[in-house]
């Protein structure tokens, strides 16, 4: 009766249990406090893990500084997205803007021209009497005050107290409202006049403007300039 040989290893599966098994006996009773004195193999393995570590933080904080920088981006897309319509409306109705900034400007010139100068005041204020007396009004009380200046001008106001027929001291107003400077009348009283008759009494308050010279203008820079430190008081 023939009988069958038993099952043989082959040389390969040999070879590579042996490599497993050095390879495992290398990971066997591994001081963790003493790296330096372990076998070659673990040594490569915990040199690729450390440098895997590294290289994936390294990688993580390099795509949370991108993602901040991207999330930044894209709030300010909606900004920009409103800048970029406003520019482009004013550039294509650039000529209509030119045109409207020199009417601002001529606007601002004309003002300019119904404001006195500082030499014109004692013209302006003679127009204003004239305009009383031309209505045959007669005046009470004429009397400058303190000038108020103000950012770019000066403001003057005149107590008034005149004296009349009603017509007369209505046109008086008009005459005043229709200077070729700018005077206006505030705190308006009219009342009876004592002497009886038809003729009232007046009070008010005109003020008249007047543009500030160079000078002015200066020293109010100069005193709105903030002081630097330290310096002499």
């Amino acid at each position: 009766m023939a009988t069958s040989a038993p099952p043989t290893v082959s040389a390969g599966n040999a070879d590579i249990n042996s490599v497993l098994q050095d390879a495992a006996s290398q990971f066997r009773g591994l001081d963790l406090n003493q790296p330096g004195q372990w076998p070659t193999l673990p040594k490569l393995v915990g040199w690729a893990f450390v440098a895997a570590v590294v290289v994936a933080l390294g990688w993580f904080t390099l795509l949370t500084d991108a993602h901040d920088q991207l999330d930044a981006e894209i709030a300010k897309e909606p900004t920009l997205k409103n800048d970029y319509r406003n520019k482009l409306g004013q550039a294509v109705n650039l000529s209509e803007l030119r045109k409207q900034k020199l009417q601002v400007e001529e606007f601002v010139t004309q003002l300019e021209k119904q404001l006195p100068g500082k030499a014109d005041m004692d013209a302006l204020l003679s127009d204003i009497n004239q305009a009383g007396l031309g209505r045959g009004l007669q005046f009470e009380l004429f009397r400058p005050g303190q000038s108020s200046v103000k950012d770019y001008y000066a403001e003057l106001p005149i107590a008034l107290r005149v004296s009349g027929r009603y017509h007369d001291v209505g046109a008086f107003a008009g005459d005043v409202a229709n200077l070729s400077r700018i005077v206006t009348l505030h705190d308006l009283s009219i009342d009876r006049s004592r002497s009886g008759g038809d003729s009232l009494v007046m009070e008010a308050t005109a003020r008249t403007y007047r543009y500030l010279d160079a000078t002015e203008l200066e020293s109010i820079r100069k005193a709105s300039a903030p002081k630097k430190p330290g310096g002499k008081r």
